[in-house]
């Protein structure tokens, strides 16, 4: 017996041993692939992408824990179900559900990318937007098995690359389109009526005298006023219209299906009425109104430059007729814009060539007939033009800043002529100077003032400030600190054009005003016209009852002068006493007339 193990052990091994040997073998072989399957998971869910695996029908097989994570289901739940219940996509933009892109890898047995824009919908409802990419999974002959696609969620980086485009064409400041986007809309706009036989219409807008609150209140609150300014102007257009902000204190607003022109004038006159309500920001209670130009598609132009060119030309056309209105184009406003760029040119040089002068004109005491006065008034002769008037380049030079040289120069040559005149021997008469409102809120105004009035050494109680009343409504807090500092000073002041603006008693509650002078338009026909007469003598009283000197202007008849004089009014001024006329023969006047001469009566 022991021989025959022996010979069979001998002659091919021992069975059992074999056994042994090939169960050793699968064990080591099994542990090894569990090993490597291990290796595999820890790899797979280490990763900080989301693996996702189906098999031939597209039905889940594998997922990693991230996927897991982004997709709302665990591996368990998820094997065996349909890829597109497990991983739902839609088009960011459009909604629509995303082609399949494993299904897609499968069928083509290619690698796939997908399309840009994805959204992931978590099975709780949560979106991430995606991107990844899908590639088919082989047996060892090369059969395709199923597929696998790796995909991360880039919410993040999506949502940065939004606000950075919408950065790029919206205005930071007021998160209106900026001037990039608003040529876009316009030329989109423009190809969209010709293809449709449709009008459209572009407003550009402006703000009234913006700079001068921002340069005297600080750029911080100018920057909250255009904020609010884009706001209304937002507010009073349709969803399909595009307010933008071409930059500074311009606005431009596209109204891209206008069927006739006056629908533009419409829209522009809400805007006008939107914009003059009051703007309450800090302590400040800031009054705002702005100029409109209007252009239409195809009447005005057919190119986006030039309905944006003729836009803004209309825009100031709106400025030149007074501000607080809107103006369509017309062809011959290009003319009058070169005209007004030869005055602003030809000014900048007039100070410069000795162009500029003053004329006098004398505002008499209608109770004692003596001249209590000189009103100073600039004019300019233009070595073409001749005599410019001030209603033809005050309003430019406002706008351009040339004021303030021009306003300090006037200061300086009416202080120094009203000296001239004391010096001379004729009694003291007060100089009345015109005081522009972008004079009054430059930073340095009182300063200048003062030192005028040291250098030329005239007395503060013989300058009187004229103001105008239109301005005043801008910010009476500003404008009553600097007049109080003014009137410290001794300087008078004096309210112009009294009653042709608005809420005029409130002002002479809150400022230091010394004289009320009464328009010529009430002057003009109080002897004939009822209304008139009664304005008049309602101011005369009013002035008289608040202790203030009140002196109507254009005066030109005896008969004017005894309706005045019968209802007290302190003082007068117009072509009855004087026209204006230079310095030197104002001299001569009061040379010939004699000391204390009531030349008017």
């Amino acid at each position: 017996m022991p021989q025959k193990l022996a010979n069979i052990s001998g002659a091919g091994g021992c069975p059992v041993s074999q056994s042994l040997q090939t169960m050793a073998e699968r064990i080591a072989t099994a542990e090894a692939l569990f090993q490597e399957r291990e290796r595999a998971q820890i790899t797979l869910n280490s990763i900080g992408d989301a693996v996702i695996s189906t098999d031939l029908g597209c039905n889940v097989t594998y997922l990693n824990l991230v996927a897991e994570r982004l997709t709302g289901w665990s591996r368990q739940q998820a094997a065996g179900r349909p890829l597109a219940e497990v991983f739902r996509i839609l088009d960011a933009t459009t909604r629509a559900v995303v082609q399949n892109p494993m299904a897609i890898a499968i069928r083509e047995n290619q690698t796939v990318g997908l399309a840009r824009n994805c959204v992931l919908i978590r099975r709780d409802g949560e979106e991430s937007v995606i991107e990844d990419s899908a590639a088919p999974i082989h047996d060892r002959s090369g059969q395709v098995l199923g597929a696998v696609m790796v995909f991360r969620d880039v919410t993040a980086a999506w949502t940065t690359s939004l606000k950075v485009l919408h950065l790029a064409h919206h205005d930071s400041l007021t998160d209106l389109p900026n001037r990039s986007l608003l040529h876009d809309r316009l030329v989109e706009a423009l190809a969209l009526a010709q293809r449709h036989g449709r009008g459209l219409a572009l407003l550009f807008l402006d703000v009234d005298r913006f700079k001068h609150i921002n340069d005297s209140l600080g750029h911080a609150i100018g920057d909250r006023l255009l904020q609010s300014v884009a706001s209304r102007l937002a507010a009073c257009v349709r969803a399909s219209d595009t307010v933008g902000r071409q930059g500074g204190d311009e606005f431009v607003i596209l109204l891209p299906d206008v069927a006739q022109a006056q629908d533009a004038g419409v829209s522009a006159e809400k805007m006008l009425i939107a914009l003059r309500a009051p703007y309450p920001i800090d302590e400040h209670l800031l009054h705002l109104t702005a100029s409109i130009g209007i252009v239409t598609y195809p009447d005005d132009g057919a190119d986006p430059d030039v309905l944006l060119k003729n836009a803004d030309i209309a825009m100031y056309h709106a400025k030149n007729s007074g501000r607080n209105n809107y103006q369509f184009f017309k062809t011959d406003m290009s003319l009058r814009v070169v005209e007004r760029q030869a005055i602003e040119g030809a000014l900048r040089h007039a100070a410069q060539r000795q162009e500029l002068l003053l004329f006098y004109q004398p505002q008499m005491n209608l109770l004692t007939g003596a001249i209590m006065g000189m009103e100073a008034l600039i004019r300019w002769r233009h070595v073409e033009r001749g005599l410019v008037s001030p209603a033809q380049f005050i309003r430019i030079a406002e706008e351009c800043g040339l004021i303030i040289p021009i306003g300090r120069w006037v200061l300086r040559e009416a202080c120094s002529q009203a000296r001239a005149w004391q010096e001379a021997g004729f009694p003291e008469m007060r100089i009345a100077i015109n005081v522009s409102a972008v004079e009054l809120r430059s930073q340095d105004f009182v300063s200048e003032l003062r030192a005028i009035l040291a250098a030329t050494g005239l007395a503060a109680r013989l300058l009187e400030l004229e103001l105008t009343e239109s301005f005043l409504v801008q910010d009476s807090k500003m404008i009553a600190a600097v007049l109080q500092e003014v009137r410290q000073m001794g300087v008078r002041l004096a309210l112009d054009d009294f009653g042709t603006g608005y809420s005029s008693l409130s002002y002479l509650k809150r400022l230091p005003i010394d004289t009320v002078k009464i328009d010529q338009s009430f002057v003009h026909d109080l002897v004939t016209d009822g209304a008139d007469a009664s304005i008049v003598r309602a101011i005369i009283g009013m002035g008289k009852s608040l202790q203030m000197q009140v002196v109507a202007e254009g005066v030109e008849t005896r008969e004017q002068l005894e309706f005045l004089q019968q209802h007290g009014c302190s003082g007068g001024q117009g072509f009855y006493f004087g026209h204006p006329a230079s310095g030197k023969d104002w001299t001569e006047t009061l040379e010939r007339a004699g000391p204390g001469t009531q030349h008017w009566r």
